[in-house]
């Protein structure tokens, strides 16, 4: 059942670096930004749960390198320097800045999302709860960075007006202001991104809330025969 989740996330990740948004990336922030969220927010959670449980489950083999907080934390820093200008604008201009900026998301929304949901049954009770906790501070910063963007006064990165002023020679039509195009790309991660975590971790509070009541309903049934015998 869990392998069947692989397709749509190899799609989403085919949509997201090959067809078509890629050609609009280098001019236009909120397809960069698109672009970021299908990555991280949708192909790596399905990747990631294809891969949970599986003997392609890198969890068990090293489950310290895949502590869900620090992860988080990880994945916290690579975010936002990324979204720095000056590394935001490597990615944007240079064909060897765009393949490390995607990679780095890949790898770190894959190491998220498997943190939290991989690993052994044994230990999955500790590890999902911390997963909730990684998740939630994921959802977080990334509703953070995306109300800085969305709610920002002035650009932030210098070179839009370069490539606004490019596209819209060539095509001879008004598009966004570079502004605009920063508040929805913005508002794109704001709402994607923070909806996408949040929703693992609540789906991962539910299944704990769950197993706990199965547990107790065991124990219950435990005494009950105990009490009978």
């Amino acid at each position: 059942m869990r392998y069947s989740l692989l397709i749509p996330g190899i799609v989403a990740l085919a949509l997201a670096w090959f067809i078509p948004i890629p050609y609009f990336d280098r001019h236009a922030f909120w397809a960069h930004m698109t672009v970021h969220m299908l990555v991280v927010a949708i192909a790596a959670p399905l990747l990631a749960l294809g891969l949970a449980g599986s003997r392609f489950d890198p969890v068990p083999r090293a489950p310290r390198l895949f502590a869900p907080i620090p992860v988080s934390v990880f994945e916290l820093i690579v975010v936002w320097a990324w979204h720095a200008p000056v590394l935001h604008h490597f990615a944007r201009n240079t064909t060897g800045g765009l393949i490390a900026e995607q990679s780095l998301f890949l790898l770190t929304g894959l190491a998220m999302w498997l943190s939290a949901c991989g690993g052994h049954d044994a230990e999955s009770s500790s590890r999902r709860a911390a997963g909730v906790v990684g998740l939630l501070l994921t959802s977080m910063h990334m509703t953070l960075l995306g109300a800085l963007l969305a709610l920002a006064p002035r650009p932030l990165f210098q070179h839009a007006d370069v490539h606004h002023a490019a596209v819209e020679h060539a095509s001879g039509q008004t598009l966004l202001t570079p502004l605009e195009d920063q508040h929805l790309g913005g508002a794109i991660m704001l709402l994607v991104g923070g909806i996408s975590y949040m929703a693992g971790g609540l789906w991962l509070t539910l299944g704990l809330i769950r197993a706990r009541q199965v547990r107790q309903g065991e124990q219950h049934d435990q005494l009950l025969f105990e009490n009978r015998g």
